[in-house]
């Protein structure tokens, strides 16, 4: 696939007998029908599992203030479209402990083992736990907004796709680039690491590159271009190998 059609790949979703169905419509030329995808039978996908219990702390800077993040899969599930994502919630503090963001991300694993990112619920907080906005928050099914895919089940370089989409307030992207270095963070060494360069049009000029490591997720994320923003996993529990 020509790099021109990859970051062409657009995602569109509609509800068919409770199931989204998805078609890629590529800038470049023509168009890809995908095979509508099915989640009555999901396989998990080690590059973002969504398996509850998961634990991941992240630690890291944005304009020279320091961050620290708790990202939680949870027990609890939102039906979306006729499909039961998982809630992951995110929550961001300030190196006071004060609150600055926090999400509720709704996923799914389909049949094949793609991972879906069916919206979010997000806000961010002024220091006197006020909140200050809820821009990006979006939720399929509405107001035009459609699914995405966050990881594919076969991630390899060279794969584009759009991760979410509600015109101008979600817009994300991401081009696999490379699969299988090792990587040294606070947690720890990790192995088969896949390298993604990520991006939205509601940012122009920022390139993020995000590290994905089998069995926790993102790793390591910092900006390539535009931004100051970096993050770095220190902990994660359950470890992968470990019940």
């Amino acid at each position: 696939m020509s790099m021109a059609r990859s970051l062409g790949l657009i995602a569109a979703g509609a509800l068919v007998g409770g199931l989204v169905v998805t078609e890629h419509a590529a800038d470049a030329g023509g168009t890809a029908a995908a095979r509508p995808p099915r989640f009555d039978n999901p396989v998990a996908n080690p590059y973002y599992p969504i398996t509850p219990g998961l634990v991941t702390r992240l630690h890291g800077t944005d304009d020279g203030e320091r961050f620290h993040e708790v990202v939680h899969v949870t027990h609890r599930t939102k039906v979306i479209q006729g499909v039961q994502t998982t809630v992951v919630v995110d929550v961001l503090r300030r190196a006071d402990g004060t609150l600055a963001e926090k999400t509720h991300d709704w996923y799914a694993d389909d049949n094949d083992g793609n991972v879906w990112y069916f919206g979010e619920r997000t806000a961010t907080y002024d220091r006197h736990g006020h909140v200050k906005s809820r821009a990006g928050s979006w939720e399929a099914g509405v107001d035009g907004a459609t699914a995405g895919t966050i990881m594919p089940a076969d991630p390899r370089a060279t794969d584009a796709y759009r991760q979410e989409y509600l015109r101008g307030q979600a817009e994300d992207q991401a081009w696999l680039v490379q699969r299988g270095k090792s990587v040294r963070v606070p947690a720890g060494r990790f192995g088969h690491v896949l390298k993604s360069l990520e991006w939205s049009r509601l940012e122009p000029g920022v390139v993020s590159v995000k590290l994905y490591a089998p069995g926790v997720g993102i790793i390591l994320e910092h900006d390539l271009a535009g931004g100051t923003e970096t993050f770095r996993l220190t902990s994660v529990d359950p470890r992968p190998g470990r019940s």
